[in-house]
């Protein structure tokens, strides 16, 4: 009997699930089967691809070098404590995760716009313009991304054990060096998964950077944006840049595979 019932079980649960585990892979499969293969050269030596690949490495580079900056000592802050300025930082900064995109676009555009909170301040001080340029798409790619960033190294600080400082400050050194010799090696894995997410939800940026930085060819136009134009007059190619992008994708959940094993 008892078999009988588990059987049953296992069929409410396993139909659903290889129906989820379909409905995701219907989609990569779509991308593998109407892949151009035979043109798959061709269509990646195209100017298109390599002016869109090269500003999304820029942006998604810039944003993961701004989260490695200042990223770091902003998770730092706000795991060594609980405060009513923490708590009000943190939703801040975590913001971006769960707002849609083009409304992040719109906020980066009132604030860093010609005629934003900030922007005007520096377009009359310094002459700088960041909406419709390169470091427009960067500063896009650096807001949308650094909160993976943030959460996962905050995580990683939390769980630290913190006894393995104290060992070391009965030993003489000092807090930079704690955290250069002790802290920083043992949240490592963090660091890398952090800006793993980072970097790739940065290179997949499209609502915010269209919004703030727009759809420049050879400004702005990241590899996303060229899809969706390239949806529009040249599908092939759009179904390539969509597989470059897949499988960027891929190779970022298989570099963090060790996190979920560490995780079960």
């Amino acid at each position: 009997m008892s078999r009988r019932v588990l059987t049953s079980r296992s069929w409410l649960v396993g139909v659903p699930a290889a129906a989820a585990v379909l409905l995701f892979l219907m989609p990569v499969l779509g991308i593998a089967l109407r892949t151009p293969w035979a043109r798959l050269p061709e269509q990646l030596a195209s100017p298109v691809v390599h002016e869109a690949m090269w500003l999304s490495l820029l942006a998604s580079f810039g944003a993961l070098g701004c989260a490695l900056l200042s990223g770091l000592p902003l998770a730092v802050w706000l795991a060594n404590g609980h405060s009513p300025l923490r708590t009000v930082a943190r939703v801040v900064v975590m913001l971006p995760i769960v707002l849609p995109p083009v409304v992040g676009g719109i906020a980066l555009l009132l604030a860093f716009g010609r005629a934003g909170v900030v922007g005007t301040w520096l377009d009359r001080a310094f002459g700088v313009s960041l909406p419709f340029s390169t470091a427009g798409a960067t500063l896009a790619a650096t807001y949308m991304g650094m909160p993976f960033f943030v959460l996962a190294v905050e995580a990683g600080l939390r769980a630290f054990d913190r006894r393995h400082l104290a060992a070391a400050a009965t030993l003489g050194a000092g807090p930079t060096r704690r955290f250069l010799t002790v802290t920083l090696p043992m949240i490592l894995p963090s660091v890398q998964a952090g800006a793993l997410l980072c970097w790739a939800r940065a290179l997949g940026e499209f609502c915010a950077t269209q919004t703030f930085a727009g759809n420049l060819a050879g400004s702005t136009r990241t590899m996303p944006l060229a899809c969706g134009v390239a949806m529009e007059t040249d599908p092939e190619l759009a179904i390539v840049l969509s597989l470059i992008l897949s499988a960027v994708s891929v190779v970022v959940l298989v570099s963090l595979r060790q996190r979920w094993l560490v995780a079960r």
